[in-house]
């Protein structure tokens, strides 16, 4: 790719910044492990979701997506280390009636979400500028309450509404999460992993937070249920909010993402329209290249090797040892130029692969 090019990207990636709804630099979250060894969990990430966009985050199980998402709500267990900022713009925070601390952190309008306090993420911040689809769901349900009564409970807390009108409300975050009625009085121990995860869907839309955080919510339903998911979150983000749509179901992210973000052993190695990327000229990192091309309804060809050891990383390009580009210069780490970490990118100028 040649000056020109890179520098009218870098030049889009700044603009973007100043749009944000959520812009994130340098995050990176740290294991203290005994023996005083750690892990490099996510390592340097940045990125930026404005308003009515959705971004997928994708890769490999384990590569660092659930605890990035894990940082960005202050839920990280007590070993980890979290260091960057998460900054939550104003336009997030305007409507919300907490205190002068989250309108205006540090003298600038908004929140890094990465420096708040407890206090602040549990009465401000969750559920109310951040809703979550969580992983595990069975564990975010209270198990002792209906789906029900929680969801009515929510509406509570969140607005001034009477009871009927709660209701009313809960059963419509339940059709839109494709909650089946007859179950809402059921207890969450007597739910299926679906219905579990359609009901911890139900509750972070019910919740209309300018930002939601989805990890992987769509484990555990079927392609019909995965699409009417993946059509409600698009919904959801048409009406303005952002969404962070963490998945390894490209699937899914084609349907509803408008960008993809792909990320390998800690590392973001690419950001891409979902266009170019799905339907385009395709990714450009050769790992993100490999995701798709290990699709049934493509060449399903595996990538070969398994991804390194996160307490283990090696000094240059993680993805070298399984890449069959590699050569000597990705013994040094690539810099993320152009939206993607590569010595060899796909794409380049003489590159036989390009589309």
């Amino acid at each position: 790719m040649n000056e020109r090019i890179a520098h009218a990207l870098d030049a889009v990636t700044a603009e973007r910044a100043t749009t944000a709804l959520l812009s994130v630099r340098d995050l990176s979250v740290r294991f203290r492990l005994r023996g005083g060894r750690g892990v490099a969990a996510v390592s340097d990430a940045s990125f930026d979701l404005a308003p009515g966009e959705c971004l997928a985050l994708v890769g490999e199980s384990g590569c660092g997506k659930s605890v990035l998402a894990s940082a960005l709500l202050g839920l990280l267990p007590a070993n980890a280390e979290a260091r960057g900022t998460a900054w939550l713009a104003a336009s997030a925070t305007a409507g919300d009636a907490g205190d002068s601390a989250v309108l205006r952190a540090g003298g600038r309008p908004g929140l890094d979400l990465l420096a708040a306090d407890e206090r602040t993420l549990a009465r401000t911040v969750r559920g109310r500028l951040v809703g979550l689809v969580p992983q595990s769901p069975a564990a975010h349900l209270t198990p002792v309450r209906t789906v029900r009564s929680q969801l009515e409970e929510t509406v509570r807390e969140l607005t001034d509404t009477p009871r009927r009108e709660r209701r009313a409300a809960a059963e419509a975050a339940a059709e839109r999460a494709a909650f089946p009625a007859g179950h809402l009085d059921r207890y969450p121990h007597e739910l299926s992993g679906g219905l579990a995860q359609r009901a911890a869907t139900a509750l972070a839309l019910i919740g209309d937070a300018p930002l939601l955080l989805a990890d992987e919510p769509t484990t555990g339903l079927d392609r019909e249920l995965v699409d009417r998911t993946a059509d409600e979150l698009r919904r959801h983000t048409d009406t303005g909010k952002a969404l962070l749509l963490i998945t390894h179901d490209l699937a899914a992210a084609r349907r509803v993402a408008d960008r993809v973000a792909v990320m390998y052993a800690g590392r973001i190695v690419e950001t891409a329209p979902a266009a170019r990327f799905f339907d385009g000229s395709g990714p450009r990192h050769p790992y993100a290249r490999g995701l798709l091309d290990a699709l049934p309804e493509r060449e399903f060809t595996p990538i070969p090797g398994l991804p390194p050891e996160l307490s283990n990383l090696p000094e240059g390009c993680a993805f070298a040892p399984r890449c069959p580009r590699a050569t000597a210069a990705c013994a040094v780490r690539p810099d993320m130029r152009a939206q993607v970490a590569c010595h060899h990118p796909h794409g380049e100028p003489g590159d036989a692969d390009r589309a």
